[in-house]
């Protein structure tokens, strides 16, 4: 496998820090401090050690290994900045000094978490590689950040979404096809453009889409959304000039290539408009919209969770914002002593 680096000074030609040979591959980007801040220590080789394993062993996708490249270019930074520049040099204060720094930016409490975790997972590389005997980060409190609910259309909307295309197009078949896909299979954009023919089951009502950390799943399909990839799949003009790259792809963008997330958030937010909806919404919209309808309907918070594709429960919990007058009606439906008068 060849060593992917993650960047270099501009003007400069990436290298390998252990041979020296010109970088190859889709991470030759630096870890992004700022010009002629890069560390020439050994930290920033061991940020691209630490890239090239996470997109090796742990399937990360190029957003997650962007995220990472960011958060690992802010704390570098940091570390020139107060002359820390070997693994071991780093301390509890090395991290408290550019957390301070963050805060002091105004950067958002949520985002400054964010970092943090990628930094600690930074730490855990150099721990099990043996470049540090502890990890600065071990004693350091994590803040818990109030998560924000996500928001979730009201029905009437979802389908006044839905009913905004004109099916009489091409472009019309293929968005509605996109947006009864993202509601009926709460799919994230990004799984959404990356579906393949091959991942159909139409007959069966089902998709298999590849989530984070490219783990599979199947998703289930609606016979509303069914109807719809049926109509657009066998549209004469979807099959028309395709790019050798998408030629296995479901969505098309008008010049034959695979729809982008960028495209997708272009469609939606078109058809909000077109819908008369007053909020903004996006393609994860509707995701959230997916769970919170299903779970107000009373289905289960594990088979949610499995519909969605989270590894861990607590994640699918942010979803149980029902109503409180959905819960009172079932308490006062199931429970025996609930008072209400038979």
């Amino acid at each position: 496998m060849s060593r992917r680096v993650v960047g270099t000074v501009p003007g400069t030609t990436p290298t390998d820090s252990r041979s020296g040979s010109r970088a190859r591959g889709p991470l030759r980007e630096s870890v992004g401090v700022v010009p002629g801040t890069v560390p020439t220590t050994t930290l920033a080789a061991d940020a691209d050690r630490f890239l090239v394993e996470m997109a090796a062993t742990r399937g990360a996708s190029e957003h997650t290994l962007r995220a990472y490249r960011g958060d690992l270019a802010s704390f570098l930074a940091s570390c020139t900045k107060y002359g820390v520049d070997t693994p071991r040099a780093i301390t509890p204060r090395t991290l408290r000094a550019w957390l301070a720094d963050l805060d002091e930016s105004g950067l958002a409490r949520s985002s400054i978490q964010r970092r943090l975790s990628g930094v600690r997972s930074f730490l855990k590389h150099l721990l099990k590689h043996g470049a540090i005997d502890v990890s600065p980060a071990a004693g350091l409190r994590q803040r818990r950040v109030a998560r924000d609910l996500p928001g979730a259309l009201a029905l009437t909307e979802v389908e006044a979404l839905l009913d905004s295309t004109d099916e009489s197009t091409h472009a019309g078949r293929r968005d509605r096809a996109l947006l009864e896909l993202l509601y009926s299979a709460g799919t994230r954009a990004a799984e959404t453009v990356g579906l393949d023919v091959a991942d159909l089951d139409l007959g069966r009502g089902v998709a298999r889409v590849r989530g984070k950390g490219r783990k599979e799943r199947l998703a289930a399909l609606g016979r509303h959304a069914v109807r719809a990839m049926k109509l657009y799949l066998a549209d004469p003009e979807r099959r028309g000039p395709q790019s050798a790259s998408a030629v296995h792809a479901v969505f098309l963008g008008p010049s034959g290539k695979r729809l982008t997330t960028r495209s997708l958030q272009r469609i939606v937010s078109r058809a909000v408009l077109r819908a008369g909806i007053h909020r903004p919404a996006t393609p994860h919209t509707l995701r959230h919209s997916f769970a919170t309808h299903l779970l107000d309907r009373g289905a289960d918070l594990r088979s949610v969770q499995g519909l969605l594709g989270h590894a861990h429960l607590t994640t699918t919990q942010i979803y149980t914002h029902v109503s409180i007058e959905r819960l009172r009606e079932v308490y006062e439906r199931a429970h025996p002593r609930s008072g209400k008068a038979d």
